[in-house]
């Protein structure tokens, strides 16, 4: 009832967000078992390049989870996963620098970083309501409930899309930082590419899914408006 033709490319950006899951978790499995040349731990990165520019004040904290690792913007608080935390490889060193990235970026107001921090606020509200605006007007063919999803589910694309220069940045700092601090050895660095590689795989992939539905609902909405 509700197939239409870029179901198809949606269907292929769902198969390609599921390869890149798994290519970060095989990654990060991978490059989990090749230490770092120098042997610091997740921690001792993090804590090494807040100190460095000066962010005392943000405190680094283990949790429990695999790839659970993330920086609070609430409470500025980096948050490694204990893998991250007290792991010595290239897989440890490489998250816990890529998170410290995105302290770094609240720090200097980086502007996606703020734009994303406006945004979810509005996120938290549209992101569930907007699938119930979509179904209901599909359902009772009612062409402004549609037009009003499509409105809300707006947010949340956009919220995924800001989110991809949000997530390059950390990566693109933690790697230069990491290598002028002498974090990592040059023969480290392909295994950092590797790791923070993948890891932006999937967030390209939530976004390509997202603006693909999106243009989906929107050819329905014109449809819908012309029959």
């Amino acid at each position: 009832m509700f197939f239409h033709p870029m179901d198809i490319l949606i269907f292929i950006a769902f198969g390609l967000s599921l390869w890149a899951q798994s290519k970060v978790s095989n990654n990060f499995s991978k490059w989990s078992q090749v230490p770092a040349t120098f042997g610091y731990t997740g921690a001792d990165v993090a804590r090494k390049i807040l100190n460095d520019r000066g962010l005392f004040h943000v405190p680094v904290e283990v949790i429990p989870g695999r790839l659970s690792d993330h920086y609070d913007p609430t409470s500025k608080v980096v948050r490694l996963s204990e893998d991250v935390y007290y792991g010595t490889s290239i897989a440890s060193v490489s998250v816990a620098a890529h998170e410290v990235g995105h302290a770094i970026q609240h720090e200097e107001s980086y502007g996606f970083l703020t734009l994303r921090h406006q945004i979810f606020p509005l996120l938290n509200i549209t992101s569930g309501i907007a699938p119930l605006l979509l179904l209901a007007g599909f359902i009772f063919h009612a062409t402004s409930l549609i037009g009003l999803g499509i409105l809300f589910f707006s947010v949340v694309v956009a919220f995924q899309v800001i989110t991809l220069p949000v997530e390059f940045n950390a990566s693109s700092r933690a790697k230069k930082i990491m290598l002028a601090d002498g974090i990592i050895s040059k023969s480290d660095a392909e295994g950092v590419n590797k790791v923070l590689g993948a890891a932006a795989l999937t967030y390209l992939a939530a976004a390509l899914i997202s603006v693909l539905e999106l243009v989906k609902y929107i050819l329905i909405f014109r449809q819908n408006e012309e029959d």
